[in-house]
Parts: C-alpha cells; structure tokens; sequence
C-alpha cells in the first residue's frame, strides 16, 4: 500500500531527492494496454493470443528496455512534428523511402521516426504470421503494440516533450504514467472489436495527427493549473519499494485530470483498439494462418537470452543513445 503524505520545505532538506522517470504510458500503462488489445481479436486469433497474454502483456515494455541496449532504439518511439515547418503535414512524406529523399536518414533519425518503424513492424509481424514463427508472432505483436500506444500521446509527436521549453519539466511522465495510474481503474476500455486496417500507413499518420492536436491542451492545461495551484501542495512523496519517490500530489493530478476531460482515457482507448486492429492485420495479410489450438508458446533458448540481455542492460546500464527523449 502506499502512504502519501505532503512534506514540508524543511524537510525537504533532509530527503534525498529521487526523480520520477518514466517512458511513453509508463510500465503500466503498456502492459494495460496490450493486454486489453488481446480482447478486441476475432475467435480465429483471440485463442492464441489469449493462451500468451502474460507474455503479451508482461513484454509491452520491452522495447523501452531495448534503449538501454540497441543505439538507436530511442528514435523509434516518437517524432518531432514540430521540426518540419508550420505545415509539417504537408511536407512530411507518409513513406520511408521517400522521406529519406528529403530529409536524409541522420535528420530523421534525429527528429524521430514512429511513424515508419510502426509500418516496419507491422510487416515483421506479417512475416512471423506468414512463417509460423509463433515466438515471433508473441515478440513482434508484443514490441508492435508499444510504438502503437507510443504514437498516441500527445508529448511523443513535438519538440516540447518533457515541457523543457515552457518550464514544465516532467509533465511528460504526469501525464501519460501519473494519471492512468491515479484514474485508470474509472476508465471504460470497451472498444469494440478489432477491424483490418486497407491503409495502414494512412492509419498511423492520422494517430499522429491526433496525437499532435492535443499537444497544446496538454501543456496550456498544466500551465493554467499551475499558475492558480498553491505551489507547496503541487507535489508528495510516495514510499515505492525501498525508494521515496517525488510525485505530483493526488489533489493537483485529479484538477488536471478533470480539465484534460477523458483525454488520457480516449487516447489510451484508441491506442487499444489500434492495436488490435494492427495485429489482426498483420494476421489477415499473412493469408490468415490457422492458430487454432495452439497453446501456450514456448520461447526459444536463443529469445529468451536475448530478451535476459535486454533486461539486464536496462537494470544496471545507461541508455545508449541519449539524444531525442532522452528524460522523459
């Protein structure tokens, strides 16, 4: 159970600060999201997927570990809109190839590229389906469903990501790991069920545009309660295992929370029913395999070292590539 409790500015004094860092929904977030994913599936895949939710649902936040590992990890979970001009839509192209013509890979890369690594993804998953590779299947659906749920918030898509341009510094973990984790549990994740997806990159530009619309609410809501919020209630401690953690206080995130209006429920339930909808796609473009009666997968010695690697450098290391989102 966790005990709150405000502590004042003396005391401050005498408690070793520990920041409160998070990535795109935060663990928790992820893993919920995913595993909802899991229920919008038709019966042809639901069993499979079902059978494997733990892995499903435990492997969300693989890819965020995989920063610690791989060098370019980092740029595959956001991009920065707000780099191409003030029409970034009309001069952004949808595809890879030619958006490289433009721009060159390095400027890409340095600006972020979710977009085009959710479209990448997506064709390994067809090829996992298409090869019957289910450990495969299980890690590319698992990775896929997080640069999915990535897009859909709003600080993933622009410049400002963590308010460091507007002295906001750390609502980017506020609002996509503090609030679901503080109201959650009054959301209603029905989403209806999964549906193919003919364009898919249409499909993921227009999560893009979204996400990108909602950016100044995001940071002009904030800004506003700020301003009127006594400044020594903003934030509390909260007891986090062996670690004293600096949160934004209950009070502050339920104000916040009300004047965002459903925003963080809305874009938690549309990254759901995207990625269910990704991998039924994913499935239908394989020439729809039969997963009947396959039960819990197996993961291969050579998977699961590499996913202990994985965990490892996340435990112990520093992320290998610090430019892009580096503190969210």
């Amino acid at each position: 159970m966790r005990k709150t409790f405000f502590i004042s500015a003396i005391t401050l004094i005498l408690i070793v600060s520990v920041t409160y860092l998070a990535y795109a929904w935060g663990f928790f977030g992820h893993r919920l999201i995913n595993k909802m994913a899991v229920y919008t599936l038709p019966p042809e895949i639901i069993g499979f997927y079902k059978a494997n939710i733990e892995f499903i649902e435990e492997h969300a936040v693989d890819p965020d570990k995989r920063r610690y590992a791989v060098k370019n990890e980092a740029a595959r979970h956001y991009i920065d809109v707000d780099r191409y001009g003030d029409h970034p839509f009309d001069s952004l192209p949808k595809y890879w190839g030619r958006a490289v013509e433009k721009y060159t890979e390095d400027t890409l890369m340095a600006h972020g590229i979710v977009p085009w690594h959710i479209d990448r993804m997506l064709q390994r998953l067809t090829k996992a389906f298409a090869d019957k590779d289910y450990t495969k299947i299980l890690r590319n659906s698992a990775d896929l469903g997080h640069y999915i749920a990535d897009a859909h918030v709003p600080l993933h898509c622009t410049k400002n990501y963590n308010g460091q341009l507007t002295n906001q510094n750390g609502i980017h973990a506020f609002w996509e790991s503090r609030l679901p984790e503080l109201f959650s549990q009054d959301y209603d994740f029905f989403t209806g069920k999964a549906k193919y997806i003919d364009k898919p990159i249409d499909y993921i530009w227009n999560i893009v545009r979204a996400s990108y619309a909602a950016k100044d609410s995001v940071l002009l809501f904030e800004r506003m309660l700020n301003e009127k919020f006594p400044s020594d209630q903003k934030y509390s401690y909260e007891q986090r295992g062996a670690n004293m953690m600096k949160v934004y206080a209950y009070d502050y995130s339920e104000q916040y929370h009300k004047m965002l209006d459903g925003m963080v429920e809305r874009r938690m339930k549309e990254a759901i029913i995207s990625v269910g909808s990704f991998w039924y796609t994913a499935w239908v473009n394989a020439g729809m395999p039969n997963l009947k009666g396959i039960e819990k997968v197996t993961i291969s010695e050579e998977e699961k070292k590499e996913m202990e690697r994985e965990d490892k450098m996340w435990r112990t290391g520093k992320v290998l590539d610090s430019s892009g989102h580096s503190d969210e």
